[in-house]
């Protein structure tokens, strides 16, 4: 056998095994996000009330009653979390004095965590009351982007904002990130939907942001792929601190395919799909000991699933649904 021939057949061989790989990618894959939920994950406990169980409301069934809803997911976080919660509602209750009509809520996504999160979410309960903040507990570990997509489906806000619960993110620049919503909203008054990223890159002068030279490199390794496959335009897809309007939180999440630690990119991927204005903004940020994130393993993760979330959607083995009112 001589050389051409071999690489023929090597190539030939090549070609086959990805056909058979994207195949079984495509009958693999569930063309819409499962949105099921156990019902005990429908409910909140008032304890206040003699532990009353109480049922959430629903994201694409009622319309805003409060002005802004938070979301923080959390997995093992009974250490971290309080001084998060308290830069928020401390925050928050300043708002709320200087403009009496607003209202917001906190809703913490215990997502099957080992320890007492839930317990210690629920002080908070207790305290500020299930106006302000109310707990969903997860029967099982779904990941950040499950936890958030359930606690997102269950707010109330006109926006909805994700906050990570190790506070990495200055709360405050929560004000950053509603002034670029407003600019974006008013540059397409056509649209009710838009999408604002908190970003650790240096995008401005006065932003501040502390990592890991280990940590960098991976980043910048990450973000090249994203630019590659799924999403540009945008420099720091990661920063677990974003705001949506109501009609964008519907509208991604009730799409979103992917629950784990690459779900903002499958978010941004489908941002980009239905045209949303997307901004971003510098925020203050440190990195926060006790990071979940296993740096080699979570990275490989990630990777293999900015792949997938490529291929899936460009074989058409996920599906995309406009969940918006035809009349828009």
């Amino acid at each position: 056998m001589d050389v051409a021939t071999l690489f023929a057949g090597l190539v030939f061989i090549g070609l086959l095994s990805l056909f058979f790989f994207i195949l079984g990618v495509y009958f693999t894959a569930e063309s819409y996000p499962n949105l099921l939920r156990h019902e005990s994950e429908m409910l909140f406990t008032d304890p206040k009330h003699s532990n009353t169980k109480m049922k959430f409301p629903s994201l694409g069934d009622e319309v805003p009653s409060i002005d802004l809803s938070v979301i923080v997911p959390a997995y093992n976080e009974e250490e971290r979390m309080p001084q998060m919660l308290n830069e928020a509602i401390t925050h928050l209750n300043k708002r709320q004095k200087s403009s009496p009509t607003y209202k917001y809520e906190i809703i913490i996504v215990d997502d099957g965590s080992k320890d007492k999160t839930t317990e210690t979410a629920l002080l908070y309960s207790e305290k500020y009351g299930t106006e302000k903040v109310r707990v969903l507990t997860l029967e099982q570990n779904r990941g950040k982007g499950g936890a958030i997509r359930l606690g997102m489906m269950s707010a109330r806000g006109q926006w909805l904002l994700f906050a990570d619960a190790d506070g990495a993110t200055k709360f405050s620049d929560l004000d950053k990130l509603e002034q670029e919503v407003e600019k974006l909203l008013l540059k397409n008054k056509s649209q009710n939907a838009a999408v604002v990223c908190g970003s650790r890159a240096h995008l401005e002068k006065d932003s501040i942001a502390t990592r890991s030279i280990f940590r960098t490199i991976l980043m910048h390794g990450f973000h090249f792929i994203v630019w590659l496959l799924c999403v540009r335009g945008v420099k720091d897809t990661q920063c677990g601190f974003k705001l949506m309007t109501r009609e964008a939180a519907l509208l991604l999440f009730s799409n979103l395919h992917v629950e784990r630690w690459a779900f903002d990119v499958d978010l941004l991927y489908l941002a980009q799909y239905f045209h949303l204005p997307i901004g971003e903004v510098a925020v203050n940020w440190q990195e926060i000991e006790g990071s979940k994130l296993v740096p080699f393993w979570s990275w490989l993760q990630m990777g293999r699933d900015l792949v997938l979330i490529w291929l899936r959607y460009s074989i058409g083995a996920w599906k995309i649904k406009d969940v918006r009112p035809k009349t828009q």
